[in-house]
């Protein structure tokens, strides 16, 4: 008699290893880490079904603390592997996890046309700011000025916007969380639920080499008037709903506006859409100081994907073929050595 197995959903608690988590004490990492596995049993995923891929960086230590399959590859690389990975076996959930070192200086070619090729997988940035592992060099999004032992006197590099760098790639998801936020779940979700290469830069805490950062809006006395939640089909309201974003029609630029009385409407404010690319490349580009920090889903528009293409191309080619691997190597310039050897 067949047996029917009936497979339980999982709880956060199935998504832990056994090994020490090894990060410096209140590194961001771990409030991602910990939203990761809460996330998974709520999308519905199962460990035997999941990998988790990384490349080389604080953040590439993340596949030893989920119990899943996981691949800890070289610098830069976990694009390249990640796509080896779904197009062995297309139905498997694929999540590159990078830091902005790791996936925009030595691995920026790879990530770039990972996101042109829209391969089904979800791609977490991690973004301090700086390189951490390496102990505190300036990284490809450090901020002019930053001093670091590679920049004694200060970046005087522009840096790369991880967002902007996405979209320009093709990527057609792209998110933005803060690792202790309470909303980086429900963007973790959007970014499984999209059908194609989910890009999510997070912010991320580095205790040691670049604290506080990101406080001018990470910090939750200046969450409301510098963080810009936006969601699909909403205004783009922030600071309790007294500032909103609306457009400069001469200059096709975005501008702040006041909003009394709620009348957001007669402010001129913009409704996300978020299959906008064009307001997306500008809610990504908004300069922080004078536009609050753009967060949540920002740009969400499928397309087909890298791996199905695939699938389908190789189906095709093999229609009405037999496989005949003597034929196969047997095929070009060969011969064969009929003649019976002499004799010693």
């Amino acid at each position: 008699m067949n047996e029917i197995t009936t497979i339980r959903p999982s709880t956060p608690k199935d998504w832990e290893t056994d090994q020490e988590v090894r990060w410096c004490p209140g590194c961001g990492d771990y409030a991602i880490l910990k939203a990761v596995q809460r996330t998974m049993p709520e999308i519905g995923a199962t460990p035997e079904n999941t990998v988790f891929v990384s490349g080389i960086g604080c953040s590439s230590r993340f596949p030893y603390y989920m119990e899943t399959y996981g691949f800890h590859t070289i610098h830069g690389r976990a694009p390249a592997v990640a796509t080896g990975v779904k197009l062995a076996n297309p139905d498997l959930d694929v999540w590159i996890i990078t830091g902005d070192g790791d996936a925009l200086s030595i691995g920026g070619n790879h990530t770039m046309h990972l996101l042109r090729r829209n391969l089904n997988c979800q791609v977490l940035l991690f973004n301090n700011e700086i390189y951490g592992l390496t102990k505190g060099q300036y990284s490809p999004t450090s901020r002019e000025g930053t001093r670091s032992p590679s920049t004694p006197f200060g970046s005087v590099d522009h840096p790369a916007k991880p967002c902007a760098f996405a979209l320009g790639s093709g990527a057609r998801f792209v998110a933005r969380g803060i690792d202790v936020h309470k909303n980086l779940p429900s963007v973790l979700k959007a970014a499984h639920a999209h059908q194609g290469a989910a890009f999510v830069e997070i912010f991320q805490n580095c205790i040691v080499y670049n604290d506080e950062v990101f406080e001018p809006f990470a910090a939750k006395p200046n969450a409301a008037l510098n963080q810009l939640w936006v969601e699909n089909g909403k205004p783009l309201l922030f600071a309790g709903g007294t500032k909103g974003i609306a457009l400069d029609t001469r200059s096709l630029t975005l501008k702040v506006v006041d909003v009394t009385d709620g009348d957001w409407e007669g402010a001129g404010v913009l409704v996300h859409d978020h299959t906008n690319r064009t307001i997306a490349h500008l809610l990504v580009e908004m300069p922080f100081g004078p536009f609050p920090m753009a967060l949540g889903v920002i740009y969400d528009d499928p397309a087909p994907t890298f791996e199905s293409a695939v699938v389908e191309q190789n189906k095709a080619a093999s229609e009405g073929k037999a496989p005949d691997l003597q034929k196969l190597v047997a095929k070009g310039q060969t011969w064969m050595v009929d003649k019976a050897p002499h004799a010693i």
